[in-house]
Parts: C-alpha cells; sequence; structure tokens
C-alpha cells in the first residue's frame, strides 16, 4: 500500500471516527435526561400538587429514587443537579436544625455538577445554588450568604437570561431585600418565558407562585 492510499483512508477514516463518538456522546447525554425525566415529574407533582403534611415523606422517597439516578450517571452534572434540588425542597419541607445537613448536601451536590458542566441544563446549578444561599441562614448555623447569592443568580440569568425560574427567583431575592421596582423587571421576564417542553406542571405551577410574587410586590409599589 503506497503512501497516498493510506492517507486516503485515513482522512476517511477521522470523520467517521469523529461522528460515532458525537453519536456516543449524543446518546449518552439522552440516556440521562430520560433518568432524570422520572424525577423532574414527581418533584413537580410533590411540589404543586400535594398537601405540606405529605411533603417530607414524599421528598424523602424521591431523593432515594435520585441517589439510584446518580449512582447509574455519576459523572453526570443533570443528575446532580436534580439530586441538588430535591434535596433542597426536602429541606423546605421539613424545615428547622434538622434540614441543615439536607441544605448541605444539596449545596455539595450543585457545586459537584458545577465542575462537571456550568452550562447543564441551562445554568440550573447556579440558579439552584443561589435559592440556597438566600434561603439559608448565615453563620454560624448556615452557609447562608445575601452576596454570594446575587452572584450565583445572576451567573444563572447570564447563561439562561429568558427562562422562568432564574427570572423568578432573582425577583424573589430583590423584593426580599426590598428592591420592588428592580424585582418586577424580572417578574414581566418570567411571566413571558417560553414554556419547558414536557414540564407543563412545573411550568403551571411556577407561574401561580410568581403570581403571588407579583401581587406582593404590586402592594409594596403603591405604598
Amino acid at each position: 500500500m503506497n503512501k497516498i492510499t493510506k492517507s486516503y483512508r485515513l482522512a476517511a477514516f477521522i470523520p467517521a471516527l469523529l461522528l460515532s463518538s458525537a453519536l456516543m456522546a449524543g446518546s449518552v447525554y439522552a440516556d440521562v435526561l430520560q433518568d432524570i425525566k422520572p424525577l423532574q415529574d414527581r418533584w413537580a407533582q410533590v411540589n404543586y400538587s400535594i398537601s405540606d403534611g405529605q411533603k417530607e415523606a414524599a421528598f424523602a422517597a424521591l431523593l432515594e429514587q435520585a441517589d439510584t439516578v446518580v449512582a447509574a450517571n455519576p459523572d453526570k452534572a443533570e443528575a446532580l443537579i436534580w439530586r441538588g434540588i430535591i434535596k433542597s425542597s426536602y429541606a423546605g419541607a421539613k424545615g428547622g436544625l434538622g434540614a441543615i445537613s439536607l441544605a448541605e448536601g444539596a449545596k455539595a451536590d450543585l457545586e459537584a455538577a458545577l465542575q462537571l458542566d456550568s452550562q447543564a441544563l441551562q445554568g440550573s446549578a447556579y440558579t439552584s445554588l443561589g435559592v440556597l444561599y438566600y434561603k439559608m441562614p448565615g453563620w454560624p448555623i448556615g452557609f447562608g450568604s445575601d452576596k454570594t447569592a446575587k452572584m450565583m443568580l445572576e451567573k444563572a440569568l447570564s447563561i439562561n437570561p429568558q427562562g422562568i425560574d432564574p427570572n423568578y427567583f432573582y425577583a424573589e431575592f430583590l423584593t426580599q431585600k426590598h428592591d420592588y421596582k428592580a424585582a418586577m423587571s424580572y417578574i414581566e421576564k418570567a411571566r413571558q418565558a417560553e414554556p419547558r417542553p414536557q414540564r407543563e406542571t412545573a411550568d403551571m405551577g411556577r407561574l401561580q407562585e410568581l403570581a403571588t410574587l407579583e401581587a406582593k410586590v404590586v402592594k409594596k409599589l403603591k405604598r
């Protein structure tokens, strides 16, 4: 075989190899999205459709399911993000000092997700970390920090400026800081967000929360 023939075969092989690698990567990504879909669906049901008294037990059961998904996808940011979200929601349902360890676990998962892929799920790890930082108490009880919350939420918005979640949570954060005029601008952006595919229950619940927040902000602005 002469050098010219070898070079032609190599030139034909390299694109095929690259295409095969891309297809494999796409398949792996599709697999993790398929694995997290039941977590997303059940989280939306628990968060928005069952009574407060049942949420703690429901989130505990969902966390076990999330552990299984992470075990099957240990190097996928998407799986860690959703386990972090579930831990954070479980902490909110549990409340009190018993929620601190869950919140710390959520923080660890979300930080690990950022190390793997900071852009995963349109920067959702930044959004969820921002929420944790402004809802948690500060030192010495917890790790809460308004400064870090602001930084995380603004990073999330830089990745997904039109998303319903980053705009809603930044509006909520600004409301807590009594910056009602700025909060209203983010409420309006959140209201205009495009519906998320196969996230109808979550979108409906978030829009209800958005309406409640807007009513509160409007009332404050009228004073």
